[in-house]
């Protein structure tokens, strides 16, 4: 019999009518890239990046594997309420280098008045320099022109710095649910 472990969750939500939300800044070096469908594969790989070696990857099996995070990508951009304002890939460019992607962030309306942030992920070698902030805010740009009043974003309660960073941006606490997540048998 397989054994399962429970992880706490937080649902946050932010009001974007009672709200004074900041502009989205991106550090010097990078640059934002506006949804396109031809890019699933690139969100899809940024987001395997950021979350393989992460407790999320834990609790979604299917974001510690880059198929499942294409399958999940795929899944998020098919629907009929993707909001392609509120996703976003942010690059990092530096002189005789391609551009990296390195951040991601979709949105998805739930309702005339509600909408959903998916899968905030920065790649590690980018972390601690604003990514994360900047990628949140340019999805709350984009679901307030598409004139959604509430948004909603679910984080693992032990990810206590993004849970800062969403409390900082005026984000509350709304529901605590648990998690349920087979326990992953290693050889010995």
């Amino acid at each position: 019999m397989q054994e399962h472990q429970f992880f706490k969750r937080y649902r946050m939500e932010i009001r974007l009518d009672e709200t004074l939300v900041e502009l989205a800044v991106l550090p010097e070096g990078y640059i934002w890239r506006e949804w396109n469908e031809s890019d699933i594969e690139r969100h899809a790989l940024t987001k395997y990046r950021s979350f393989r070696d992460e407790l999320d990857a834990e609790v979604f099996s299917c974001l510690g594997e880059y198929y499942g995070c294409l399958g999940l990508m795929a899944d998020i951009a098919s629907q009929e309420t993707f909001l392609g304002p509120a996703t976003w890939l942010v690059c990092s460019i530096r002189d005789g280098e391609l551009p990296q992607d390195c951040g991601t962030i979709q949105g998805i309306g739930v309702s005339d008045q509600l909408g959903s942030i998916q899968n905030i992920g920065v790649v590690p070698e980018h972390r601690g320099l604003g990514l994360g902030r900047a990628l949140v805010v340019k999805s709350l740009e984009g679901f307030m022109s598409a004139r959604v009043k509430r948004v909603v974003l679910e984080v693992t309660a032990n990810n206590l710095n993004a849970v800062k960073l969403y409390r900082s941006l005026g984000f509350r606490i709304t529901r605590t649910m648990y998690r349920v997540a087979p326990i992953e048998e290693t050889a010995l």
